[in-house]
């Protein structure tokens, strides 16, 4: 019998220079493997990090040849002595004052030459790693983003717990609901033509878990939508979902602020300061363009519609007359934009359907500031005026846009970003977080000519703006809100509707009529009539938390089996095709796409 390596005394990344002496078996992967002939050096690697392993031919010869054939990734199992490494100290590794002298192993199994690897840094296209994602997420970093995750789980859990939520399950096979995306499509075999629907999220039975009275509710949970994707969306993702009876807006954000602030101490050891700020919709987009505004830096839009019209210069006159308006965002010490990186970036607004990129540089003159290039000669007459009123000096540079408020404030988001990349001031280290609150409840569709819900159709309208549901829907304020993390929404949620006529309003406003409310919310609608309380809470995005705290670019880093941009696992070469008796069975036939490589 060989070694029981079931029987680990230690992990590899925990032996310290206070373990010296002890008889130790250790347990893992050959991370590296060095042959200096008499002796062999190897790295063993497991979940807590690598500790050195020294075989000597002099100690044992068996154990030693044996290591002259160990190869990167074989796992082992090995019985040892810690001992000192003296003067040779690895400052890089925890375990770096001490190593293991081999008396004993046994190989548990070799591995083939990989295609990537896990050792070093290593250039593999994500497909590769995708395909092979068990070798990638070996990778130090990798275990590292998982642990992570795992702490910002277990704080949520902890939480809620110690708050008073219940954890309930809701359904993964329910009814198909029009919220936004598509719905993932499930075949029913007992019902032939009839389908469930993958969840969205679970809004509806959360609101039902209120009615019955359940209070509290937390559950994290698995979503699914079929949407297009990018770097930050997933077709199955992970979210926190909530909901809280009998509560206002400012119930449920105290609740969720103290969540956020465990998360932070338990993923990053941070302290951050509650309560967390708040500001208005419409604030954000007046100051930053965006209902999602990252604060970490200035540059800050500031209107200047006024102070223009008088101007000589056709697009701000088009805009001011057509009831537009002139805004402007002043770029500090701004010496390090040439004018290849001016025209570039005018270049990228053109590619956001912009019409361009107004701007002029700051300069000293004879007779105090002056502007030069751009616009200059249309915008110089009251160049000390507007210096002044948007603090503008010397070095600096003025980026206009006009036209109307929702363009506007597009396109100088998208120059105000470009340009806290390219000049770097985002500050290193920071976290900004705040709450976005009094959005539309409504928000009016061009192409469908219709109104479409900001949030979803079950979010309460405030109070005091009921009366407008009949008179002016667009101006009807709704109780949600949306917590910001460094430009990112991270959650949002809102109070619901909780009376069954409100709701019907919202509907109809919706275009959802009386017979597709009955057949999309029947059962909805007809707890709505049997004791509602006032409830309202809030959904997190699970995987964009763990994305930004771990300090990575893509949700696809921090979710243990992902899919590419194109919905396919390349690990399980998932979706694939199903057997002419499978689909016989649902009932279904399948006909050829229009394209074949679609």
């Amino acid at each position: 019998m060989g070694i029981p390596y079931h029987k680990r005394t230690h992990k590899c990344g925990e032996l310290r220079g206070s373990d010296v002496g002890e008889e130790v078996r250790l347990a893992g992967w050959v991370h590296t493997s060095r042959d200096h002939g008499g002796l062999v050096f190897a790295d063993l690697r497991d979940h807590t990090g690598l500790v050195q392993l020294r075989f000597n031919v002099d100690h044992v010869p068996g154990v030693h040849e044996q290591a002259q054939t160990l190869h990167n990734e074989d796992v082992i199992v090995i019985e040892g002595t810690v001992v000192s490494r003296g003067d040779m100290v690895n400052p890089k590794l925890p375990t770096g004052e001490v190593e293991v002298e081999v008396a004993a192993m046994d190989v548990l199994s070799r591995a083939d030459p990989l295609p990537l690897q896990v050792n070093d840094e290593f250039e593999a296209n994500e497909d590769l790693q995708l395909r092979h994602r068990y070798l990638h997420l070996r990778r130090p970093e990798m275990q590292a983003i998982f642990r992570l995750r795992h702490r910002v789980g277990r704080a949520i859990r902890e939480y809620f717990h110690e708050h008073g939520f219940v954890e309930i399950e809701t359904p993964f096979l329910t009814k198909s609901t029009p919220e936004g995306a598509r719905d993932y499509l499930v075949p029913s075999r007992i019902r032939a033509g009839a389908f469930y629907a993958l969840p969205q999220s679970p809004q509806i039975f959360k609101q039902l878990l209120m009615i019955a009275g359940f209070d509290r509710y937390a559950q994290i949970v698995r979503c699914f939508r079929d949407e297009d994707l990018r770097a930050d969306r997933q077709p199955e993702f992970t979210q926190l979902d909530m909901e809280m009876a009998f509560v206002e807006r400012e119930d449920v954000m105290a609740a969720v602020e103290g969540c956020v602030q465990r998360i932070f101490k338990e993923a990053l050891d941070i302290e951050i300061e509650l309560p967390l700020p708040i500001m208005p919709e419409q604030e954000a987009m007046e100051r930053f363009g965006i209902d999602r505004p990252d604060t970490r830096f200035g540059m800050e839009l500031q209107d200047v519609t006024e102070l223009v019209r008088e101007v000589d210069f056709g697009a701000f006159r088009e805009a001011i007359e057509g009831g537009g308006v002139v805004k402007c965002l002043v770029a500090k010490n701004a010496e390090a934009l040439t004018r290849k990186i001016l025209d570039g970036l005018a270049e990228e607004v053109r590619g956001i359907d912009a019409a361009g990129l107004p701007y002029v540089k700051v300069k000293s003159g004879d007779d105090g500031v002056t502007f030069a290039t751009g616009i200059a000669k249309f915008v110089e007459p009251i160049c000390g005026q507007l210096c002044e009123q948007v603090g503008a000096e010397p070095g600096d540079v003025i980026f206009f846009m006009p036209g109307t408020f929702r363009d506007v404030c597009k396109y100088l988001h998208y120059v105000r970003t470009r340009l806290a990349t390219i000049l770097d001031v985002i500050p290193k280290g920071r976290w900004d977080t705040l709450w976005v609150v009094d959005f539309p409840l409504l928000d009016w569709d061009e192409e469908e000519e219709r109104w479409v819900s900001t949030h979803h159709p079950f979010t309460a309208p405030l109070d005091e703006d009921l009366a407008m549901l009949d008179s002016d829907p667009g101006k009807v304020r709704a109780k949600a809100y949306d917590l910001v993390l460094n430009g990112m929404e991270m959650a949002g949620g809102s109070i619901r509707i909780h009376r069954r006529e409100v709701q019907q309003k919202v509907f109809s406003l919706l275009g959802i009529g009386p017979e597709e409310a009955q057949e999309k919310f029947e059962f909805l609608l007809e707890a709505l009539r049997f004791g509602a309380p006032p409830h309202g809470g809030i959904a997190f995005g699970f995987d964009r938390w763990a994305m930004m705290l771990a300090g990575v670019e893509s949700l696809r880093d921090v979710i243990a089996f992902p899919k590419t941009t194109r919905a396919i696992c390349p690990l399980t070469d998932a979706p694939g095709t199903v057997s002419q008796a499978q689909l016989d069975e649902l009932s279904l036939s399948v006909k050829p796409p229009p394209n074949k490589d679609v």
